[in-house]
């Protein structure tokens, strides 16, 4: 798919806990950033006077999940993926273990009804989106029902050669393999929701929601459009300084091992000019948590810190309201 970014540059190093980014640069980088200082933006990168001006989003997040850490909201034995991309500045800002696949849950389940937009097109004609697949589609995202994602992950894979759940990621990969990099789709998702074998990381997220807000792929608008309905989501709903007007379009994941929010803001400057971003959190537990409950609710209120301050950053550099 022509025009996805090289997923827009701030990397951090794994190896270190959060994504906490590297303290030194190699003799190759540092010559190679020592060319770009001083022409100031080349290509959208900064410059370095421009980079060592303040503590970048990514640093002031990586501090925050450590602050989380230290108290108990989120726990040792828990890994975590962040991803924040700038529609309007057109860069990445935060890249925190983005690409290490972790449970998917429900934040399948858009690609689930990309899958199908994809089998539509290859369909001939012998597959019809009708008003009947729309609700199903609806019932999929916006209440996440498994039993409906069943029956359209089913319906491709009776258009894909009845290869089961594998099909939705055939699918993917076949019309858009630099976006689908880390999904496995193994399994279909039970009624009670106890799924922990499919996978995807955080930048198959980002490009996913970058390739739907350019319309690069089939019927992107109808997917935002469902994404777009009210629900419960964890990234502007009760975060303490987003404002009630936000426009979001997201799915969230939830299992007794995941805690997760993927999904685009629609923010407006103070002259009315949508300035959208991406907002990626993925919490996973090692062994399933025997107090979902208090457990969820708890991961969900240490993402909305984390988005909370995201919206603070993004505040001050396009003067929202």
């Amino acid at each position: 798919m022509q025009g996805i970014p090289q997923d827009l540059w701030v990397h951090s190093q794994d190896t270190l806990a959060d994504g906490a980014a590297p303290s030194h640069l190699d003799r190759r980088s540092f010559l190679a950033l020592s060319a770009l200082a001083g022409g100031g933006l080349v290509c959208g990168l900064p410059s370095i006077a421009t980079a060592a001006r303040g503590p970048t989003l990514q640093a002031e997040l990586v501090g925050l999940v450590k602050r989380l850490r230290a108290e108990g909201k989120i726990r040792w034995d828990e890994k975590t993926s962040w991803s924040v991309y700038d529609f309007t500045g057109r860069k990445k800002l935060v890249s925190v273990n983005e690409e290490e696949p972790r449970q998917a849950a429900s934040m399948l389940k858009p690609f689930v009804a990309q899958a199908f937009f994809y089998t539509l097109g290859d369909s001939g004609g012998r597959l019809q989106y009708s008003a009947g697949i729309r609700d199903t589609m609806e019932h999929m995202i916006r209440k996440s029902s498994n039993t409906a994602t069943t029956e359209i992950m089913q319906l491709v894979s009776r258009h894909n050669g009845n290869m089961g759940p594998q099909a939705t990621e055939h699918v993917l990969k076949r019309h858009a393999p630099q976006v689908f990099r880390q999904t496995s789709i193994v399994e279909y998702i039970p009624a009670n929701g106890r799924t922990y074998r499919n996978k995807a990381s955080a930048r198959d997220y980002s490009r996913f929601l970058y390739a739907q807000w350019h319309r690069q792929m089939p019927y992107s608008a109808e997917v935002l459009d469902i994404m777009s309905l009210p629900n419960h989501d964890r990234i502007t709903r009760g975060v303490s300084n987003m404002p009630s007007d936000v426009r979001v379009y997201d799915k969230t994941g939830s299992t007794a091992m995941l805690c997760g929010n993927m999904g685009i803001i629609e923010c407006q400057d103070r002259r009315g000019r949508p300035r959208p971003y991406t907002f990626i959190g993925i919490i996973e537990k090692a062994n399933r948590t025997n107090y979902y409950g208090r457990w969820i609710t708890n991961r969900s209120n240490a993402m909305r810190e984390v988005s909370n301050l995201v919206y603070n950053y993004m505040r001050g550099q396009h003067r929202l309201v």
